[in-house]
């Protein structure tokens, strides 16, 4: 999949594209489904199959106070864009500045001059241009004018058996609620946190228990605690003792939040690859997957009862992960 940064990247000689436009927050199975049913359109109109997303999230130049809480960054976001089918996704710096263009504006440069769009498919509630003011039959309008068609895309493949819409704010209410097992249900994976790993105070080693110290880039937070999950080296940036691990999924016991025990006092995200030893992947680029969530955070008292406690965690993060 070609991912653009501005117009400027798009080759002149494109062809005829099929585009749609969004936030696509988590890349859900919601939006999984609209995507794929796209591509397949797009296939046998012989157009590529373009998708146009914003970074940073518009709320978050609107409302700076306020930025809204994301499911993933944006490298996760584009590798799952990636994995529906896409030939292409356009990434657009959202400024105030982009956000007056008018409803023609906007369409005649990005849409039809820039991606040479022959068919723009919406959802039935779109906004776009200068304070919302274009939608569903404004695009048509254009469509009819610029030459393109409008594809009003229905979500009713988007709805979850029980008849719930997929949500982006469905799956930040569980993975706020540490409801893992919903959330990828949802999702179709687990969630995932990316980030560089960090040097800490190696607590973890000292007490046989060393951990990878994540500095999170990318991912919304989960709530508190311990988690079953995976540790996956994505990029090794450098470090040659992790080469050789990029691509390695190793289960891990991982724990988000405040070590009261030792006196703590900032966030960490932490992972502990089980069955592995020596490992060192400082300044590699790793993500963790959240499997199921087994316990809050809490104060055991002392350090003694603290890797006891670890001990029961790790062996609960086997049995779930069925290591043995």
């Amino acid at each position: 999949m070609h991912i653009w940064r501005a117009l400027a990247d798009i080759p002149s000689d494109l062809g005829d594209t099929a585009v749609t436009i969004g936030n696509f927050d988590g890349v859900h199975l919601g939006h999984q489904a609209v995507l794929s049913r796209m591509v397949a359109d797009a296939r046998e109109r012989e157009q590529l199959a373009v998708a146009m997303t914003f970074e940073p999230h518009p709320k978050a130049i609107h409302d700076p106070a306020h930025p809204p809480v994301l499911i993933t960054g944006l490298d996760d976001k584009l590798d799952r864009l990636a994995a529906t089918g896409l030939d292409a996704v356009l990434v657009v710096e959202y400024t105030l500045e982009f956000a007056q263009q008018t409803p023609q504006e906007f369409v005649r440069r990005w849409l039809v001059d820039g991606l040479h769009a022959k068919t723009v498919v919406v959802g039935q509630d779109t906004k776009f241009g200068r304070g919302n003011a274009g939608d569903v039959d404004t695009m048509r309008a254009l469509g009819s004018t610029m030459g393109f068609e409008t594809d009003v895309i229905s979500d009713a493949c988007a709805v979850s058996e029980a008849g719930r819409r997929w949500s982006s704010t469905w799956v930040r209410d569980l993975v706020d609620n540490g409801r893992m097992v919903e959330a990828a249900e949802i999702l179709g994976r687990p969630h995932r946190l990316r980030g560089v790993v960090e040097h800490g105070d190696k607590l973890g080693r000292e007490i046989g228990f060393p951990t990878a110290n994540l500095g999170v880039t990318g991912g919304m937070i989960p709530r508190h605690g311990v988690y079953a999950g995976y540790l996956e080296v994505l990029d090794a940036r450098g470090n040659g003792a992790a080469v050789g691990l990029v691509g390695d999924r190793m289960p891990a016991a991982i724990s988000i939040g405040i070590n009261y025990t030792v006196g703590g006092g900032t966030l960490r995200v932490e992972g502990f690859a089980m069955d592995r030893k020596g490992l060192d992947l400082y300044d590699a680029e790793v993500a963790f997957d959240l499997v199921q969530w087994r316990r809050p955070m809490l104060d055991f008292g002392s350090v003694e009862a603290l890797i006891d406690a670890l001990g029961a965690d790790v062996a609960w993060c086997r049995d779930v992960l069925h290591l043995d």
